[in-house]
């Protein structure tokens, strides 16, 4: 009897089934091509991206090699041509070294390329930083040592990534400008600063001993 029980329950089942298969075959087949077709799409543009990016980097290279070879202005517009083109990765890179190539040729337009850079928000925040101190150092010999400071003091704070750099750049920038208070100000953030690199310390030593003796009160 348990046995007549269970088939005539396996075939309600089967009759609950067909209707739901007769009611929502059509829309679960759709759904079933949308997902292969998405998994489909997805590996296509996975792809493309990785052709792309395999291009990037040959052209990158072949950029680079251009630079080694004294070739710059060649470099310099393949770098640019990259830049406009490229996966954001090489993006990057390529407008870091558009703006290298352009500097010996052209500090005020490098600067102003590298400037480009540390505004775009689509670039690192670390990229940008950098981008800044490239661009300092172009124009330290050039900018008032007020412009240098509304470019670089954001970034001697402590925990600043380049920090020492921005320090190194404004004393320099201060004692061009025949300010002495200013000079020492950074150079005692350089003193103080137990992480500051053996190198900038040692420069920094150097531009302290240019400085005029504090008048004694």
């Amino acid at each position: 009897m348990s046995e007549l029980f269970d088939e005539v329950d396996e075939e309600v089942r089967r009759e609950q089934l067909k209707k739901l298969w007769d009611k929502y075959s059509v829309f679960i087949v759709a759904l079933a091509i949308l997902i292969v077709a998405a998994v489909g799409g997805w590996r296509g543009y996975q792809y493309l991206e990785a052709k792309k990016a395999a291009e990037a980097g040959d052209a990158f290279d072949k950029a680079v090699e251009l630079a080694d070879q004294g070739k710059h202005d060649d470099a310099e517009t393949a770098f640019a041509a990259l830049a406009a083109k490229a996966p954001s990765g090489y993006r990057t890179l390529a407008r870091f070294r558009a703006a290298g190539e352009a500097a010996p040729r052209d500090p005020q337009a490098a600067a102003k390329m590298f400037d480009d850079i540390a505004a775009d928000r689509s670039v690192g925040a670390d990229f940008r930083d950098l981008a800044r101190i490239r661009a300092a150092g172009l124009l330290v010999d050039s900018a008032s040592y007020q412009d240098m400071v509304q470019h670089l003091e954001a970034m001697t704070t402590a925990g600043s990534t380049y920090r020492h750099a921005a320090r190194e750049l404004l004393a320099l920038s201060a004692w061009r400008a025949n300010d002495a208070a200013a000079t020492r100000q950074w150079l005692d953030q350089i003193a103080l600063d137990g992480e500051t690199p053996p190198s900038v310390r040692a420069r920094a030593e150097a531009l302290q001993a240019l400085l005029p003796p504090v008048a004694k009160s």
